[in-house]
């Protein structure tokens, strides 16, 4: 591993352990030459699972683009990184369960925005407006309305 302070291929692991979301190794280093620390991890390397996407191009699944999308979505919302992270563990892991070899986008949005929908209502539906591709103003009360009567029926 390359040092990403100074450039050298010569360092040590410090500490290995498995990382928040069970499926990568954290490992810490320090540099031989410059004798700065810093992380890597190391992920198990899947079989690669094409996205299928709504005009029929398929691309590999990618975690951090997911991740992003989820970021935006729960921007100025109190949801921490490591409830993202683990959000999208959670739903890589049922992706690499339930499917072999593709997932169409609605799918994946949908496994998404079921587990979005528990941790933050905002933030769900801000990704729907987007997944979804929300019109106008009517496409968001649509979105709602199922979710005003659960919470009516709870009170």
């Amino acid at each position: 591993m390359r040092c990403p302070i100074c450039g050298v291929d010569n360092d040590k692991v410090i500490d290995s352990r498995a990382s928040d979301d069970g499926f990568a190794i954290r490992r810490r280093r320090e540099c031989m030459d410059c004798s700065r620390r810093f992380t890597t991890y190391e992920r198990l390397e899947e079989m690669e699972v094409k996205v299928v996407k709504k005009d029929g191009v398929r691309e590999p699944f990618n975690r951090e683009k997911m991740r992003s999308g989820l970021a935006k979505a729960c921007w100025k919302r109190p949801i921490s990184d490591a409830q993202i992270n683990a959000l999208v563990s959670s739903v890589e892991a049922r992706i690499y369960s339930e499917h072999e070899a593709e997932i169409g986008t609605s799918d994946l949005g949908d496994m998404v925005m079921d587990q979005l929908k528990e941790l933050d209502e905002v933030a769900y539906v801000r990704f729907a407006s987007v997944y979804r591709q929300f019109k106008d103003v009517r496409d968001f009360v649509d979105e709602l309305k199922p979710m005003l009567k659960q919470q009516a029926a709870k009170k």
